[in-house]
C-alpha cells in the first residue's frame, strides 16, 4: 500500500534520517516509538505529502487514502455543531442530501415528473451512500469518545482544544481512510474514551499507524512496532511488550558483536603498531590496514533504561493525617461536582485518581492543594509541605533561564553539584544543563517542570497529568522517582502503566461522592470487572422465534453436479498446498529465530524475503479457498 524506500530528510544539517526504509501493508497496526525528537511526528508529515525527502522516495497505491490527526488540528475552530463536523465525512451524502431537500422545496410550488425522477434517482444514490445511517453512526462515535448527547448540536468554537480534537478524531473514523495516522490520540482522551478508541481500532479494517507514549494503548491496538532510532526505522512483529522482549535480545546479540570486532580491531592494531617497521612484514600490515578500513563498523548498544537514584529529602516528615475533607460539597451553577462527601489522605497515601473526564477531577485535585472554594471542611494537617505540578507550569518556566538556573532559582539551598546530580537523573547530562528553556521540546520542558517539583522538599504532592509529553524513556525515570519518593501523593493520570506502577489506592467520583478502592489499579481493575452486571440470557422461547426457516434446496441439474465435484477437488488441492506452504513458513520464523542467522545481516534479509514471499502466496490462496468455499456453498445450498 505505502512503500518507504531509502528515505533520507535533514533539518538544519542534521539527518533525521538516512535510507530508512518501510513498508505498509493493508490491515497492519503500527505502534511508531522513539525517543523525543527522533522524527516519528516528521514521518507522518512526510508519508502525508507536507513534507518532501531529501533523498529515496515514499509511494502510494492509486486506491490509498491517508487520514491525519495531528496536534495542529488544536486551533480548527467554527461555529458549526461538533455534530455538523463530524459529518463533514460523509461529504457526497451531505451534498446529495442538500439537493433531495431543496427539491423536496420546488415541488411544493412545481410538481412535475421531471422532478420527481429527479428525486427518485438522488434518493437512490443517497441510500447506497448510506446516508439515512450517517447521523447515527456520528453520534454512536461521537458519544464513545466522551461527548454528552445534549452536547452534539453545540457549536466546535465552545470546546477547549482537547475536546475539538476529539471531534476531528471521530470525523477520520468516520472518513475510514484506508491508513489512519494518529499523533499522540490518548494526550486528549479519558481512560473510558481510550478505552472505546482501543476497541474501535483493534476491529478497524484498513492500516494504522499511531505515534503513541501509552504503552498500554499500543498492547491493545497494535500488532507491529516500527522504532525510529539512529536515523532509521526497525520493524519488530509484535505488540508492545514483545518488542521490550525482541530488543533485548537483539542488542545482546549486537552488544557481543561489538565486543567481539573490538577485541579484533584491538589484535590487528598491535599487530600493525608491533611490525610497522619491519619490511619484511610490510604486505601484512598494509593487507590488515585495508581490512580496518574496510571494516563495518558495529554499533555499541546504548543503553536507553536510565535508572534513577534520586534521593528525596524533606524539611519535615508529615503528621499521620495529610489532608481531611468533611462533609464537601462544590457546583458551578446548576453543575453539581461533589455533595456531602468526606475523603481522608494518609501519610504514605499513593492515590490516583481515575475516571472520565467532567467528573471533576482536576476540581478535586484544587479541593485539595485548598485552592478551590468549597461548602463543608477541609483541615490540612500537621507539617504538611506540598508541591503542585499541573500542565500549566510548563508555560511558567523562564523561557530565557538556563535549565540549571532555573533549578537553582527554586531557592532549594542545594549546590550546584547537587542540582547536576538531579538533573542527570532526567537526562540532562554534561553541557545539557546549560541549554535555554525555549530551545527545549515538549517533553523536555515537562521533565524540568517536574525536576522543580520534586526538589522543593514537599512531603506531599499533588500531579496532575504528570506523563503527558513524556517519551517512554521520561515516563520510566517518572515511574522510578515516585517509587523511590518516601513521602505522600495524588496523581490525576490516564496512564495505566504509571498508575500500575505507583499508586497504593485507587480514588474515583461517582454519584458526586469520592470513592476509594483500597488496592493496586490491577485490583481494582480485577474488581470493577467483577461488579459488572452479567447480560442476562434471552429466554429460549424468543431465540427459538428468531430461528429462520430451513432454506428449501434446489433440485441439482447434472451440471450443478460436475460443479459440485468441480469445486470440491479445486478446494482439497488448495487445502494440500496451504498445508505445505504454513509448514515453509513456521520453518523460516523458525529460522529466523536462528542466532546465526539473526546475528547475519546477508542471511537475516534473505530469511526474511522468503518468508515474505511464502507468508504473501499463503495469503493469496488462502483467499482463492473463501471464494471456492462460498461458492460450493451457494451450490449445495
Amino acid at each position: 500500500m505505502i512503500a518507504i524506500n531509502d528515505l533520507s530528510y535533514f533539518i538544519g544539517g542534521r539527518a533525521l534520517y538516512e535510507d530508512a526504509s518501510l513498508h505498509i501493508k493493508p490491515k497492519d497496526k503500527i505502534g511508531l516509538i522513539g525517543l523525543n525528537g527522533t522524527g516519528k511526528s516528521t514521518l507522518l508529515r512526510l508519508i502525508n505529502g507536507e513534507y518532501q525527502a531529501d533523498k529515496g522516495e515514499i509511494s502510494k497505491s492509486k486506491e490509498c487514502s491517508i487520514g491525519f490527526l495531528n496536534q495542529d488540528l488544536l486551533s480548527y475552530q467554527t461555529d458549526d455543531s461538533i455534530l455538523s463536523v463530524a459529518m463533514e465525512a460523509f461529504a457526497e451524502a451531505v451534498e446529495t442530501q442538500r439537493a433531495i431537500d431543496k427539491i423536496l422545496k420546488q415541488l411544493e410550488t412545481e410538481y412535475t415528473d421531471k422532478l420527481v425522477e429527479k428525486l427518485t434517482k438522488l434518493q437512490e444514490k443517497f441510500e447506497r451512500l448510506e446516508g439515512y445511517s450517517m447521523q447515527a453512526k456520528a453520534e454512536e462515535i461521537l458519544e464513545g469518545i466522551g461527548f454528552k448527547t445534549e452536547d452534539l448540536q453545540r457549536p466546535l468554537r465552545e470546546f477547549s482544544g482537547g475536546w475539538r480534537m476529539r471531534v476531528m478524531l471521530a470525523k477520520l473514523l468516520l472518513e475510514q481512510p484506508s491508513l489512519l495516522m494518529l499523533d499522540e490520540p490518548t494526550n486528549h482522551l479519558d481512560l473510558p474514551s481510550i478505552e472505546w478508541v482501543e476497541n474501535y481500532l483493534r476491529n478497524y479494517e484498513g492500516a494504522v499507524i499511531v505515534v503513541s507514549h501509552d504503552r498500554e494503548f499500543l498492547n491493545n491496538t497494535i500488532t507491529s512496532i516500527v522504532e525510529v532510532a539512529n536515523r532509521n526505522l526497525t520493524a519488530y512483529e509484535g505488540n508492545y511488550d514483545f518488542y521490550l522482549q525482541e530488543k533485548e535480545l537483539r542488542s545482546e546479540i549486537q552488544q557481543n558483536a561489538y565486543e567481539n570486532q573490538q577485541q579484533k580491531i584491538k589484535q590487528t592494531e598491535q599487530f600493525i603498531n608491533r611490525f610497522r617497521a619491519k619490511a619484511t612484514k610490510a604486505r601484512q600490515v598494509q593487507s590488515r590496514v585495508k581490512a580496518l578500513e574496510k571494516m563495518d563498523k558495529v554499533d555499541e548498544v546504548v543503553d536507553e533504561n536510565a535508572v534513577v537514584d534520586f534521593n528525596f529529602s524533606f524539611k519535615q516528615k508529615s503528621g499521620r493525617h495529610v489532608i481531611r475533607l468533611e462533609n464537601v460539597s462544590k457546583a458551578y451553577g446548576d453543575l453539581t461536582i461533589l455533595k456531602n462527601t468526606t475523603a481522608h489522605i494518609e501519610r504514605g497515601d499513593k492515590i490516583a485518581l481515575i475516571g472520565a473526564n467532567g467528573k471533576g477531577k482536576s476540581t478535586l485535585l484544587r479541593i485539595i492543594a485548598g485552592t478551590e472554594s468549597i461548602e463543608g471542611q477541609r483541615e490540612e494537617g500537621y507539617n504538611v509541605y506540598q508541591g503542585f505540578y499541573a500542565q500549566h507550569q510548563l508555560e511558567d518556566l523562564h523561557v530565557d533561564n538556563e535549565i540549571l538556573e532555573e533549578l537553582k532559582q527554586e531557592g532549594t539551598g542545594k549546590s550546584e553539584l547537587q542540582l547536576r546530580q538531579i538533573l542527570g537523573s532526567f537526562l540532562f547530562t554534561g553541557d545539557d544543563v546549560f541549554k535555554r528553556i525555549k530551545v527545549l521540546s515538549g517533553g523536555e520542558k515537562s521533565r524540568v517542570a517536574l525536576a522543580k517539583t520534586l526538589i522543593g522538599e514537599a512531603n506531599f504532592l499533588l500531579l496532575d497529568e504528570p506523563t503527558n509529553h513524556l517519551d517512554f524513556q521520561s515516563e520510566n525515570i517518572l515511574i522510578q522517582a515516585m517509587q523511590q519518593y518516601k513521602g505522600t501523593f495524588i496523581t490525576v493520570s490516564h496512564n495505566r502503566h504509571f498508575v500500575s506502577n505507583v499508586a497504593n489506592k485507587i480514588w474515583y467520583i461517582e454519584d458526586n461522592e469520592i470513592k476509594e478502592y483500597p488496592g493496586t489499579y490491577q485490583e481494582y481493575v480485577y474488581w470493577r470487572n467483577k461488579q459488572q452486571p452479567k447480560q442476562p440470557e434471552k429466554p429460549k422461547e424468543e431465540v427459538k422465534e428468531k430461528k429462520e426457516k430451513p432454506k428449501q434446496q434446489k433440485p441439482r441439474t447434472s451440471d450443478t453436479e460436475k460443479q459440485i465435484k468441480k469445486y470440491k477437488q479445486e478446494i482439497n488441492t488448495l487445502e494440500k498446498s496451504i498445508e505445505k506452504l504454513e509448514e515453509e513458513t513456521q520453518t523460516l520464523e523458525e529460522r529466523m529465530a536462528d542466532p546465526t542467522v539473526f546475528g547475519n545481516p546477508d542471511k537475516l534479509m534473505e530469511a526474511n524475503k522468503a518468508y515474505e514471499k511464502a507468508k504473501a502466496e499463503l495469503e493469496e490462496l488462502n483467499e482463492q479457498w473463501e471464494e471456492k468455499a462460498l461458492a460450493l456453498d451457494e451450490l449445495e445450498n
